[in-house]
């Protein structure tokens, strides 16, 4: 299944994401936490993610594939911004709660 983010405010720039995006994003928690106590998504934030993928894939012993598939499609997108983001953990939460067994909590992206 295919989701669509937008990138900006003005609607013009979009972003297609694939299931394989998403469980990326759930295998190594990528979301989880991301967000401080004010629950806003900045430039800021984006740069923390990027960081943080960054130091996955450098202290890795196995294969990321799917983390710079991540990074190369999504997350270091040119059009990728905090408006991004924000709509990317939207979909994201959207997609666990879809996805999710039953009985067991949805993950909160903040």
């Amino acid at each position: 299944m295919e989701y669509t983010i937008q990138l900006n405010e003005s609607g013009t720039h979009h972003l297609e994401l694939s299931e394989i995006h998403l469980e990326t994003l759930r295998r190594y928690q990528l979301l989880d936490h991301l967000l401080d106590s004010t629950g806003y998504v900045t430039e800021d934030t984006l740069d923390r993610l990027k960081m943080q993928i960054r130091a996955l894939i450098a202290s890795s012993t196995e294969n990321t594939k799917d983390l710079l598939d991540l990074c190369i499609d999504v997350i270091y997108h040119h059009k990728m911004k905090a408006y991004g983001l924000r709509e990317l953990i939207a979909v994201y939460q959207e997609y666990l709660a879809k996805t999710q067994e039953p009985g067991t909590e949805t993950v909160d992206a903040q």
